[in-house]
């Protein structure tokens, strides 16, 4: 038993070592393997450039191999001067400038009346709710009532000192009775003005019991119903739908970019309809969670426009007036830098060259060129795959 036991550690330890040699050998040749494929590559680009200079220097000596060489087909673009802009794509949402939530003047009450449902469009003024007045009629109805008790007893009084005072006159009477009664009059005159005061509040109670718009708009939410008590806590909701604005989070590394004045894109997918408008507000507090600030456009009123819908909303943060630009896909990339294959005219014959540009702002598929290119220049933009400096070009299709 214990020998077979130890025959099967032997097998296990060959068997381990045999694998990790296998895996050392395997590393050892792909890296080997790597080594090589670098090296051939190495040649196979100087090749490719001895090659170049040799056939530059058999067309300058031998006129019937240029005569012989085949000219590769690509199509020209001239160079003009535009006004290049690059712009920050982000996407946005339509919102309302003024929104009104509904609240009660007297801190609400029991409703008895609804007079507006979701949706409807309102004025500013417009009478939307009754709660419940019964104790605020009353409390009218009495003062009322008392005001015009007091001028009853008022006129009472009146003729009393009228006649006082004509008694007086013919030296009837004594002169308190006469202050008496003119005293009447005035305490009388002023239990009615105070009671005036008690029915404008108690009228204006009863108004508290009316609930109105403070602004037109559509009535987006009605959340409430008859019987239950009205506070305003988001019940009622007015949007103004002609007094609109697009909404978007900035990314804050475009903060010193993007500023009150700055010109927008705004494009509606929706209804594929695009306007142009300017940041009217624009945050400086980024969000702590998004890494972002808010910036907001006013839009014009339009009836086709509505409260969040989604807008795409193109920033402008880069303009150049008489810019030259080429096409993302024609700049090429070579030991010193970027540059651009162009046609030009050499004793009589289209050749493919080399120029090294400085490039700027990119936007789409359109690149700024700082320097390198100037109006005229005619770039290869169709055929420069696998050009070479010097290579005989042709746009006659025919050839």
């Amino acid at each position: 038993m214990q020998s077979l036991t130890k025959l099967f550690l032997v097998l296990v330890i060959t068997v381990t070592f045999a694998a990790c040699g296998s895996k050392k050998d395997n590393n050892a040749a792909l890296t080997e393997k790597k080594t090589k494929l670098e090296e051939l590559k190495k040649q196979q680009s100087k090749l490719e450039k001895d090659i170049a200079a040799l056939e530059k220097e058999v067309l300058k000596l031998d006129t019937s191999a240029a005569k012989s060489e085949k000219s590769k087909l690509v199509a020209l673009t001239a160079v003009t001067t535009t006004t290049f802009s690059h712009y920050i794509d982000l996407q946005g949402k339509v919102e309302a400038v003024n929104i009104s939530y509904v609240t009660p003047r007297n801190g609400g009450g029991q409703v008895k009346e609804i007079f507006v449902k979701k949706g409807d469009v309102v004025s500013k003024g417009q009478l939307l709710l009754r709660l419940d007045n019964s104790i605020a009629l009353r409390n009218l109805q009495f003062a009322q009532k008392n005001i015009q008790s007091l001028k009853t007893q008022l006129d009472f009084a009146n003729t009393l000192y009228e006649k006082q005072k004509n008694l007086w006159a013919q030296n009837i009477g004594t002169e308190v009775q006469l202050i008496t009664a003119k005293n009447t009059v005035e305490n009388i005159s002023n239990q009615i003005k105070a009671t005036d005061e008690q029915v404008k509040i108690a009228q204006e109670q009863l108004n508290f019991t009316n609930v109105y718009a403070d602004v037109s708009g559509v009535a987006d939410d009605v959340n409430i119903r008859v019987g239950e008590f009205f506070t305003g806590a988001g019940q009622i909701k007015i949007v103004n739908t002609n007094d609109l604005k697009i909404t978007t989070q900035i990314p804050e590394n475009y903060l010193g970019k993007v500023k009150v004045g700055t010109h927008v894109k705004v494009t509606l997918p929706d209804i594929n309809k695009s306007i142009n408008a300017v940041i009217t507000v624009a945050g400086k507090l980024i969000d702590a969670n998004s890494r972002s600030f808010f910036a907001e456009a006013k839009i014009p009123a339009n009836n086709a426009f509505y409260p969040n819908q989604v807008a795409m909303v193109q920033i402008q943060d880069y303009s150049s007036a008489n810019a030259i630009t080429a096409p993302l896909n024609t700049i090429q990339t070579d030991d010193k830098g970027k540059f651009v294959l162009v046609a030009v005219k050499e004793n009589g014959k289209l050749i493919a060259r080399k120029k090294q540009v400085v490039v700027g702002e990119l936007y789409a598929d359109t690149q700024e060129i700082k320097s390198g290119l100037q109006a005229g220049d005619q770039i290869i933009t169709d055929g420069y795959q696998s050009l070479y400096d010097g290579q005989l070009i042709t746009t006659d299709i025919k050839q």
